[in-house]
Order: C-alpha cells, then sequence, then structure tokens
C-alpha cells in the first residue's frame, strides 16, 4: 500500500541527510521532491498545493534549519500534516434506537455492494441485525450478488426482480425492515461509470423521500484524482456523512486517500483491505499516516492477531514454551493459525520496514508451501514430532518417502522448526514492548549468527550482540568466503 509515495518521500529525506550546512535551499529542494511524491501518487493538485503549503510554513521555521537532525524533523513535520489532512474521524455509526437506515451510493465498479456485505458483518459482531436492501435496479447482477450475500451472512435481503422505482423498493424495505424489527436497514443504491443527472436524481429522490439516516459515498482508493470530482458531485447532491475507502489492498498510489477528506471535509469511517467479508478496518489517520509514511501500523496488527488468531490456543502454546516443551504438532497448529488466506500479507504489510519481504510472500505459492510442510509432519511418527532430534539420516528419508518430497526439504522444515522454537523460548515470558524489540532485531538479522541460524542468548549476560560482536561476525562471514574461493 502506497508504495510509490513512501518511496518519494523517502528519496526527499534523504536528500537533507549528510548535508554539512542546512539552508532554506536545501530544505526548499527536499520539499519540492515531497510535493513531486505526492502528484506521482495521483493526489489532486490543488490538495498536494494546499499541504505542502502548510508543511513549508513549519519546515522553513528556525527550529527545523537548526536542527540536528532535519530530516527527523522533517518526518514529522509530513507526519502530523497527514494526520491533519486525514482526520480527525469518529468511525462509530451512531444507530439509534428502533431503525437505523443507512444509504451506501457511488460509480459502478467502486465496491458498494461488497461493501454493504462488510457493514453487516461489522453489525453482526456487534449483535446488531440487519437487513440489505437492492435499490440499484440498473444491474440485475447487483441484486443477485446481493442476495446471494445474505445468504452467506445469514440476514434478510428485500429484492424486488420487477420493480421500476428504486424508492418504492427503499420504502418497501423499511416497512419490511420495521415489521421484523431490524436494527440496521443497508441500501444498495444503484451506480454509474460517470456521474450523469440521471443518477443524481435518482439518488436524491431515494434520500428526500426513503428518508435514510446516513449516506456514506464509497470509493474505489485507485481512482487518484478522478476521486475528487466524484466526491465533490456525490457530497454537493446528497450532504454526505462519512466515505469509505475500497480497495486499499491493491495497488494504492494514495491520491484518493488524500484527496476525498479535504476536498469534502467528511471523515472517511472505514476502508476496505480485501475480498474478505471482515476486511472492513475502521479508519484511524494516525495509523495511516503511519503506514504511509513506511512506520507500519502495530495497533492494527495486534488487533488483527487478536481476531484471527485462537486465543486460547495461543495461551497453551506460550504455556508450552515457558516450559520448553514446544514439538513440531505445536508447530504445525501455529502455522495452520498463520496460513488464512492473505492473512499473512496483511501481517506483514503492517510491520515497520517489511514491504519487500511482503511482496516475496506475494509472489509465492504459500498455500502449497504449507501443503508440503504438513505433508512431511503428517508422515513422521508420534516420537519424532515430539522430539525432532530423533530424526536421523535414514529417518529423514523414510519421511521423505512417505511425504513425496526430497530429503533436503525435510532437513529444511527441521530447521525452521529449530529457528522458530529457540525463537519463540526467548520472547516467552517477555512484556510487549522487549517482544517488539526483538521482533525488529529477527527483521534486521540481528538475531542470527553467520550461518543464518537463531543466535542464542550469551550466556550469564542475557545480553544481545553488540557491535563489536557484530563486527567479528562479519570478520567471520568474510574468512569463511575467502576459504571457499581458495578450495575452487
Amino acid at each position: 500500500m502506497f508504495e510509490n509515495l513512501q518511496t518519494g518521500i523517502h528519496a526527499a529525506l534523504k536528500t537533507l541527510r549528510g548535508k554539512g550546512k542546512l539552508s532554506e535551499g536545501n530544505m526548499r529542494d527536499g520539499l519540492r521532491l515531497v510535493e513531486q511524491s505526492l502528484l506521482e501518487a495521483d493526489v489532486s493538485y490543488s490538495v498536494a498545493r494546499d499541504f505542502m503549503e502548510r508543511v513549508s510554513e513549519e519546515a522553513l521555521g528556525q527550529k527545523v534549519l537548526l536542527s540536528l537532525r532535519p530530516d527527523e524533523q522533517l518526518l514529522h513535520i509530513v507526519y502530523r500534516q497527514l494526520v491533519d489532512i486525514l482526520g480527525p474521524v469518529d468511525p462509530s455509526l451512531h444507530l439509534k434506537p428502533g431503525l437505523t437506515t443507512i444509504m451506501l451510493c457511488g460509480l459502478q465498479g467502486s465496491g458498494k455492494t461488497t461493501t454493504c456485505g462488510k457493514l453487516t458483518k461489522l453489525l453482526l459482531q456487534n449483535k446488531k441485525s440487519s437487513m440489505l436492501c437492492a435499490a440499484d435496479l440498473q444491474r440485475p447482477a447487483a441484486m443477485e450478488q446481493l442476495r446471494v450475500l445474505g445468504e452467506q451472512l445469514g440476514v434478510p435481503v428485500h429484492v424486488e426482480p420487477d420493480g421500476k422505482n428504486p424508492v418504492t423498493v427503499c420504502l418497501n424495505a423499511k416497512a419490511a425492515a420495521r415489521k421484523e424489527d431490524i436494527d440496521v436497514l443497508i441500501l444498495d443504491t444503484a451506480g454509474r461509470l460517470a456521474i450523469d443527472d440521471a443518477l443524481m436524481k435518482e439518488l436524491c429522490d431515494i434520500d428526500l423521500k426513503a428518508g435514510p439516516d446516513q449516506v456514506y459515498l464509497v470509493v474505489d482508493g485507485m481512482t487518484g484524482q478522478d476521486a475528487v470530482n466524484t466526491a465533490k458531485r456525490f457530497n454537493e447532491a446528497l450532504e454526505l456523512d462519512g466515505a469509505i475507502m475500497t480497495k486499499l489492498d491493491g495497488d494504492t498510489r494514495g491520491g484518493a486517500l488524500l484527496s476525498v477528506k479535504h476536498v469534502t471535509h467528511v471523515p472517511i469511517k472505514f476502508m476496505g483491505t480485501g475480498e474478505r467479508l471482515d476486511a472492513l478496518e475502521p479508519f484511524h489517520p494516525d495509523r495511516m499516516a503511519s503506514r504511509i509514511l513506511g512506520g507500519g501500523d502495530m495497533a492494527t496488527m495486534i488487533e488483527t492477531a487478536q481476531r484471527e488468531f485462537d486465543q486460547d490456543e495461543m495461551k497453551r502454546t506460550q504455556e508450552r514454551l515457558k516450559q520448553g516443551a514446544f514439538t513440531l504438532d505445536d508447530f504445525r497448529r501455529l502455522r495452520e493459525q498463520m496460513v488464512k488466506p492473505g492473512l499473512m500479507q496483511r501481517m506483514m504489510g503492517l510491520m515497520p520496514g517489511m514491504g519487500e519481504m511482503n511482496k516475496m510472500m506475494a509472489e509465492a505459492d504459500t498455500e502449497g508451501e504449507m501443503k508440503r510442510m504438513f505433508g512431511i509432519i503428517d508422515s513422521m511418527t508420534r516420537a519424532e514430532r515430539a522430539n525432532p532430534k530423533l530424526i536421523d539420516l535414514s529417518r529423514r528419508k523414510r519421511i521423505a518417502a512417505g511425504s513425496g518430497v526430497q530429503t533436503q526439504e525435510v532437513n529444511e522444515l527441521v530447521k525452521q522448526f529449530d529457528m522458530m522454537k529457540g525463537f519463540m523460548e526467548s520472547m516467552a515470558g517477555k512484556g510487549s514492548r522487549e517482544q517488539m524489540q526483538m521482533i525488529q532485531q529477527l527483521q534486521s538479522g540481528e538475531l542470527m549468527d553467520p550461518r543464518g541460524k537463531l543466535r542464542k542468548e550469551k550466556k550469564g549476560t542475557g545480553k544481545r550482540l553488540t557491535t563489536s560482536d557484530r563486527k567479528n561476525r562479519k570478520k567471520l562471514q568474510t574468512k569463511l568466503k575467502r576459504k571457499k574461493l581458495k578450495k575452487r
């Protein structure tokens, strides 16, 4: 997400590092690169200009120009201004007693119908009953899609296949929802490939006669500057209560996200981050600003882990780790939780500095690799799974033959297990701050020895490798390379 924007902003910050003396001219050069990265991310020109005026006013002050780390100062300024331009936001739905009617509008293909399902899933998680209304009479496929979503979620869907007037359909849906004592009715309205008078008249009629309590604009996060004009026209016609950004899990440049809030002055309530019905997140400006600048979003990652992982199983695993009883069966159960479709990519995408690894994971056949891994583990005896040290060469050949893989793959699995076991046993019992430090050290390779294995803590000291230790490690790596060259 926002890879180009991240790259551009960090390139701008690099120009300010290593300067003998920072001047207003140097700072202006850096700011020009920041502005260029915004425009390349398809941010509206007027929005980019206004944003840069505010950043420049603060960045060209004496406090920044005379600071020891101007690049860090500028990063903080850009972060604060991003939070300002994206917020404030209230992600709550403000449901009233009785029936609350929510209308979704937007262009065709923006993801309205799928977002109806995602909102319904969110409401069900909050113990609120829902009904969906197929008010898009222009596209029969939209009615069928909404009906299928209703079946998946177990909620009623009001559909009138022979309906001619969307206002009548919405009024009938409201009457049905009141009769069934429904908490929230969601209206899925029609869209067009582009804004036209007929579309606006239809939406205004629904707004005026059906009287929805809240109107949300659904915006495709990949539309860039086009989102500005779309948001303007919809807001002028309907007086929007909020926006929902979709498709933010793809190759999003960030233009629509930054532009819509600034132009409409309505809050971004939620953002869609995938095709699954639970892939709808409340929008937090501070977290999003951190993501845009490549700082990750650890708060959302923790929330995702708490929601997706079996917490009881995680507690049992942690207790076993403390006792040093972590086995290949535990390893398998842990990996099974992590192999949920798209989960690891989402988690990695929320971690700072993990963009490249996330790309590699996206390109890899993760599901196929997991099946092979589970096949290897299933080919082991109970004793071997409990104590992998028993797996000698003859056993490895037997396991490889039983799972249909090469012996080398069995070796790699055992190595992965040893590495994860050592790392997780080191983390067990530590506080969340210490655990985060260890994760960051693992990312940077500080917890690995020259052969790529997880390095254990120094006995008696409990300390990690010092700078001199790491220098010695590099020397050892160089010696090993030289020996290999001599042998050749």
